[in-house]
């Protein structure tokens, strides 16, 4: 595979015309397709390799860069990964892609304890799903006490270093490709014990009215 390149374009991925969200409110699958076929394309990766890096088929893989086909949360970290790009960098662009979207340099910081941010990536990127990007650096938290709020499904994802998860007083170490999942009303606390920067997504799932 070609090595990705050190820093992302400053020139922004063009995505083509047409309405920014999809029937339920969510993306349009096509900005998101033609970010995923720039930066293969920039890449010099062909469907085929591509494909091969993150376990895909080229004909799906096709089918999501021309927008007819949807690709999960977990087959998204997957392209990025082969791309070398983090899912808060696959998601970022320029160019407005529906109104629930919110871009990188205009993310509200959701958490403020030093050395770490929790920035909002998109409200429904699929379906009812939220999805937030965080960083720590080497020994930073989310605070010195574990919080609650509301009551839904939510999943840590990490996507590069090491956290550990304190879920209602217990501790669970978590590297790089590793999961878990927990109610948001149960007490919990991250925090990068290593000295390298950690990197993490919050997938959460609001609970449906009843």
């Amino acid at each position: 595979m070609t090595d990705p390149p050190a820093t992302l374009p400053e020139t922004p991925l063009a995505v083509p015309d047409g309405p920014g969200t999809g029937p339920d409110g969510s993306p349009d699958g096509r900005a998101l397709g033609a970010r995923i076929r720039g930066y293969r394309e920039m890449r010099g990766l062909s469907l085929r390799a591509l494909g091969e890096a993150a376990g895909a088929s080229p004909g799906f893989l096709s089918q999501v860069e021309r927008g007819l086909a949807g690709a999960s949360i977990g087959m998204l970290r997957r392209i990025s990964g082969a791309l070398g790009l983090t899912m808060a960098d696959l998601f970022d662009d320029a160019a407005p892609a529906g109104p629930r979207v919110v871009r990188r340099a205009a993310r509200p910081a959701l958490l403020t304890a030093p050395g770490t941010r929790k920035y909002l990536v998109s409200q429904r990127p699929l379906s009812h799903l939220e999805v937030y990007a965080g960083e720590f650096d080497p020994g930073a938290s989310t605070g010195a006490e574990a919080y609650t709020h509301g009551d839904s499904q939510e999943i840590l994802v990490v996507l590069a270093g090491r956290v550990v998860v304190e879920l209602d007083g217990h501790p669970y170490t978590l590297d790089a490709g590793d999961s878990l999942d927990y109610r948001t009303a149960t007490p919990h606390r991250v925090a990068n014990p290593a000295d390298t920067p950690a990197e993490v997504l919050w997938i959460v799932s609001p609970p449906t009215p009843g």
